[in-house]
């Protein structure tokens, strides 16, 4: 599949994966000071963005695919992975998938896990309504699980941007990469196997994926750091773009070092 991107910088090559409902534009904050010293990739998957409807279901391999068939197109053989939620599953599969293709992964909160039982029943419910009445019905139920407290108290404006163009998201597109997320397998077992460096950030805040999740992520890859971003929900590279960036950045400029956990 024919993905849309943006290109910026040279160097080292890194790509980039939005959260679900979301695009490129996400990462608006953290583009122009990673392409100051990098070739940055800014993905908009397949049914998100300006990239298309998707209307037949597809899986997290899929996505992997389409990302690959990107840096082919570009002639880029090895990338830092970097994404926030679907964009870090993704990530992560790439990594075991097609590891010859990841220099390290950035992992934004995100999981290595399944879903849990009780969310996919409950993104079930979310996706009935959905198709009966579109986004709109469920716009504070999504916009508790993508910001934080501090964000919804304290930056309204960033809250009514996003919910709108969670709204204007193309139902059956934003219904497949839900499936595609709910029925993602547990890759724990397997990140043994993954030895190239990765940053597993996440908002403290996260209800989606809340902190634990991201701890466990980082404990079960051999060479990790966890950072936690204080005052950010799920969407915590919109909510506190700042620290989200200098994360990214000084693991980019220091990796292949000693790894520290911090929190």
């Amino acid at each position: 599949m024919d993905l849309t991107y943006d290109e910026r910088g040279s160097g080292e090559a890194v790509v980039l994966g939005h959260s679900f409902l979301c695009s490129g534009e996400m990462w608006r904050e953290q583009v122009e000071p990673l392409a100051a010293e990098y070739r940055v990739v800014n993905v908009d998957y397949r049914g998100h963005g300006a990239s298309g409807h998707a209307t037949a279901p597809f899986t997290l391999s899929d996505m992997v695919r389409d990302v690959v068939g990107v840096l082919d197109k570009l002639g880029i053989e090895r990338a830092v992975w970097a994404g926030l939620s679907v964009g870090g599953m993704v990530s992560l599969r790439a990594a075991l998938e097609a590891p010859e293709r990841v220099a390290a992964l950035i992992l934004i909160d995100t999981d290595g896990g399944p879903e849990v039982t009780r969310t996919r029943l409950k993104y079930a419910g979310m996706g009935v309504i959905a198709r009966a009445g579109g986004m709109r019905l469920l716009r504070n139920a999504i916009v508790k699980r993508m910001f934080g407290a501090t964000t919804r108290r304290t930056n309204p404006a960033l809250v009514r941007e996003w919910s709108q163009r969670f709204l204007d998201m193309h139902v059956p597109s934003a219904l497949n990469m839900l499936a595609a997320v709910t029925g993602r397998s547990d890759l724990l077992p397997k990140l043994a196997s993954v030895r190239v460096p990765a940053l597993v950030v996440v908002g403290k805040e996260d209800a989606s994926l809340p902190p634990p999740r991201s701890k466990r992520l980082a404990e079960a890859l051999p060479n990790s750091t966890l950072v936690e971003i204080a005052g950010a929900g799920h969407l915590s590279a919109l909510e506190r773009p700042a620290e989200v960036t200098a994360a990214m950045l000084d693991f980019l400029r220091n990796r292949g070092g000693e790894a520290v956990r911090t929190s």
